[in-house]
């Protein structure tokens, strides 16, 4: 063995020995329980010394120099990522955009993402930004970044790959799950991403719309705003209400809590379970239905994902509304962030939520209680053939209404904003059937 492998080993040696006396003595003070008793695991040092090895034999047999660290911090990343798709280390610029992220403008393409197989997975692309314009789907797995392959690349190098200078474009290949087996290429252009976590519209005179893409820090403050403008527009006299979760990744915690909070009076929203007391939490609502036990449909798909089916789950639990839809993404564990003292963070899967009744939605997701399909719907060129009592020669009128001239059941002839919907977004179509059907039967009900 050289003199230089020799003074590395030695050199790790004394770090690994430190780095292992600081675990045996927090992991003996995190094991005594009540009763004083200790119950420490063994520490893998035969493990260790491998690692030290590894390491050294790297530093000395490399092609190139590297340096310790960013051995180290590969070592972390490596540790972290090998434990699920969601955990991560974060250096300081990653830490940086995912702050910026959750406060409502970022620079990039505009997609919530994680790992699979080795792969980038599309989690959902965010409204109107770069890639939901460039026909970015969610459940899309991205196997090339223009001419880089990323297979087994680190997460948040992919995504530091996916930003950069706004107006440059970079090229996806993606392979999509019914889109045929062969890959194809999505060219997407970069934009300073400003997202608008919450819009609203009124469907019809009575029944309002209210779509969140992600849970941001103002999400709730932007809800609570657009809930009473669809009230004063329906002056106060709201039928029924759409929320529209679909294609949401997810986002803070807190904000799903307050949203779900806002249609329940009382009651589990959700719990969490985890190794640590500090992560073992209820959160439960407070009296005071924004909207007055108003009808709500709930609209999800397979983008829908962590806080949004808290909120889908939490309603459907209390029967507060129906879910429509599809089948969700399954996102059912919570990542903490963790700060470093060199600017760095870990994101680390610290717990799993359940739904208020108990269900865990790992791997699962929310079924929905009406399922829909996305199907687009295309208007008929053709005229109905079909003749009714006003289409005859000399037909007898109504004596006390005036009959339409022309009658018939085709989508063509139905009012221009709703056969404007039923072809733009046919699953929203369905809901507001659903919503009229519900009202119809309120009001025959007394």
């Amino acid at each position: 063995m050289g003199y230089k492998m020799k003074f590395w080993l030695m050199k790790l040696s004394i770090l690994f020995s430190l780095i292992v006396f600081n675990v045996h003595v927090n992991a003996v003070h995190d094991a005594i329980d009540e009763s004083g008793d200790i119950a420490v695991e063994t520490l893998p040092f035969d493990e260790l010394r491998t690692f030290t090895e590894i390491f050294a034999k790297i530093k000395n047999n490399y092609v190139e120099g590297v340096k310790d660290r960013k051995l180290l911090e590969n070592a972390v990343q490596g540790m972290l990522e090998g434990l699920d798709p969601h955990s991560a280390y974060l250096d300081k610029k990653a830490y940086l955009d995912l702050q910026e992220g959750t406060s409502g403008e970022f620079g990039g393409l505009g997609m919530e993402v994680s790992m699979e197989n080795g792969f980038v997975k599309v989690i959902s692309p965010i409204d109107d930004t770069p890639a939901d314009k460039a026909g970015v789907k969610a459940g899309d797995l991205i196997i090339r970044l223009d001419d880089a392959s990323i297979r087994g690349m680190p997460l948040n190098e992919s995504i530091n790959l996916m930003r950069g200078k706004p107006g440059s474009s970079i090229t996806l290949t993606v392979v999509r799950k019914n889109g045929g087996k062969k890959p194809f290429k999505i060219v997407v252009v970069r934009d300073i991403i400003k997202v608008r976590s919450v819009r609203n519209m009124a469907l019809e005179p009575g029944y309002g719309y209210l779509r969140i893409s992600n849970f941001q820090v103002n999400t709730p403050e932007n809800v609570r705003k657009d809930l009473e403008k669809l009230k004063k527009e329906s002056n106060s006299s709201l039928k029924g209400l759409v929320l529209d979760l679909r294609n949401n990744p997810g986002g803070i915690l807190s904000a799903a809590v307050s949203v779900s909070d806002f249609f329940l009076e009382e009651g589990l929203i959700v719990y969490m379970e985890g190794r640590v007391n500090d992560s073992k939490l209820e959160f439960s609502a407070k009296p005071t239905d924004l909207i007055d036990e108003v009808p709500i449909i709930v609209l999800v798909n397979a983008g829908s994902a962590s806080a949004s089916e808290i909120v889908a789950g939490a309603l459907q639990d209390h029967k507060r509304a129906i879910i429509m839809g599809q089948q969700t993404f399954g996102k059912g564990s919570v990542q903490t962030i963790l700060p470093m003292p060199n600017e760095s963070a870990l994101k680390l899967t610290t717990a799993r939520y359940y739904t208020p009744s108990g269900r865990s939605i790992q791997a699962l997701g929310i079924t929905p209680d009406i399922i829909v399909e996305e199907l687009k719907v295309e208007e008929s060129g053709d005229e109905s053939t079909s003749i009714k009592e006003v289409n005859l020669n000399g037909y007898l009128k109504n004596e006390k209404q005036e009959t339409p001239a022309e009658a018939n059941d085709t989508l063509g002839n139905q009012p221009g904003e709703i056969k404007s919907l039923a072809i733009t977004d046919y699953v929203l179509y369905e809901a507001l059937n659903v919503l009229k059907g519900i009202s119809i039967l309120q009001f025959n009900s007394g």
